[in-house]
């Protein structure tokens, strides 16, 4: 194995940081003096100005649609290429966004374009790469434990030449923003079929008459404006036919090559946040001094930081080999090297940031810290994208099976 970055994707590097240096660092203040504005004005649910300015100069630039992988769409990056662009973006929380490179609008394209007609990538996908509109995913449901999606309950039901549809989802992400045209649903269509061949995934215009927008959720008080998390209500939601994906029962088998991906993203994005915080607990131990020492040489800090650097250096590889084993293998073959990183990822991380947070005091409590928000926006992956008790049970089932099948029981 070759610990060294591909041509093409050391040259994207240089852009990318040199992109983020120049426009995204020194507009971040900007961004959430327009968010508070927003908020003050009592609507937050509005483009940001800096956002709409600094996408138009990522296209003229190049850096647009790193994400899929394998495609004709996109940049021609394997997932182990793109990692390390991910990364940089996952320092500052909106700048995928930036390079429309965000969720859940990746996940989406990415099942448009593997699973969608060519109709409905005319129609949709394409808008959403030239970054024109924006999705959101319906999945997870209130009434039921949606880590297992055969528990999905709404109903999509052929009636004539439209399909009908019924049920509450919440947790949509991205049903905030004032471009999100469409959003993904996932109900049940076949109810007499196998277990895994019930469901089905369709598309579903957002001005589509019998929806409704119950609340906005919010992450320990967050609620994540300008894209947010919805809770919606569907009433005899009424749809072309022709906007089934793939056609009826292959909702699962959608929604589980659409996760794998989606997880992987998320971690590489977390990486980048977790260098970030991990910087940020690093000046504050060299600068503040306590009993006429830096705080670093005081309460065990080194052993914190040293510490810090290890599990973020394993979960970096970790998450590198799972990119390479997508590549090399495929995302089904990936699954358990997947959901070691969708574990151990966010949980290095919230350390990090538990940690930086600790080293700051009351500080790194309060709104003067950009710390609180790193703690919120990473500890809700430990649920988001299925929550870690799934994936453990993902990778205890495979390492049951490949221990008992390759190492020997005696002596």
């Amino acid at each position: 194995m070759y610990f060294y970055h591909s041509g093409k994707t050391q040259k994207l590097i240089e852009k990318l940081n040199s992109f983020m240096d120049e426009f995204i660092y020194p507009n971040e203040t900007t961004y959430s003096s327009q968010i508070s504005k927003f908020r003050d004005e009592g609507n937050p649910w509005q483009t940001v100005p800096i956002l709409e300015e600094l996408k138009e100069i990522a296209k003229d630039k190049n850096l647009w649609n790193f994400f899929l992988t394998t495609s004709e769409y996109g940049c021609g990056l394997t997932n182990l290429e793109y990692a390390p662009l991910a990364e940089i973006m996952g320092r500052v929380g909106w700048s995928s966004e930036v390079f429309n490179c965000s969720a859940p609008d990746t996940g989406n394209m990415e099942v448009l374009e593997r699973y969608g007609t060519e109709e409905q990538k005319e129609k949709w996908l394409k808008p959403l790469l030239e970054g024109k509109i924006r999705s959101c995913f319906a999945m997870t449901e209130p009434s039921v434990a949606s880590s297992d999606a055969t528990n999905i309950s709404s109903t999509i039901e052929l009636d004539g030449d439209s399909y009908v549809i019924n049920g509450e989802k919440w947790w949509a992400s991205g049903v905030g923003h004032p471009n999100c045209k469409l959003l993904i649903f996932m109900g049940v269509s076949n109810p007499d079929n196998p277990k895994h061949q019930r469901q089905s995934q369709i598309i579903v215009p957002f001005d589509s008459p019998g929806i409704k927008l119950k609340k906005y959720l919010t992450v320990y008080g967050a609620d994540h404006a300008p894209n947010g998390h919805g809770h919606l209500m569907f009433k005899d939601v009424r749809v072309p036919k022709e906007n089934i994906i793939l056609g009826e029962g292959r909702g699962f088998e959608i929604a589980q090559g659409r996760l794998g991906p989606g997880r992987i993203h998320h971690c590489m994005r977390i990486i980048g946040l977790a260098e970030r915080a991990l910087g940020i607990l690093c000046k504050r131990a060299l600068s503040r001094k306590a009993f006429g020492k830096t705080l670093s040489e005081l309460g065990g800090n080194y052993d914190v930081i040293a510490n810090s650097r290890i599990e973020l250096e394993k979960c970096r590889l970790a998450t590198l080999k799972a990119a390479f084993m997508m590549d090399r293998y495929g995302n089904k073959a990936a699954k358990s090297e997947i959901a070691q990183t969708k574990v151990s990822v966010p949980f290095m991380a919230i350390n990090i940031i538990d940690a930086a947070i600790q080293i700051h005091g009351a500080e790194g409590l309060s709104q003067d810290s950009i710390l609180p928000s790193l703690y919120q926006s990473t500890r809700y992956l430990r649920i988001g994208d299925g929550p870690d008790e799934v994936h453990k049970r993902t990778i205890a089932k495979n390492a049951v099976s490949y221990t008992h099948l390759t190492l020997p029981t005696k002596a």
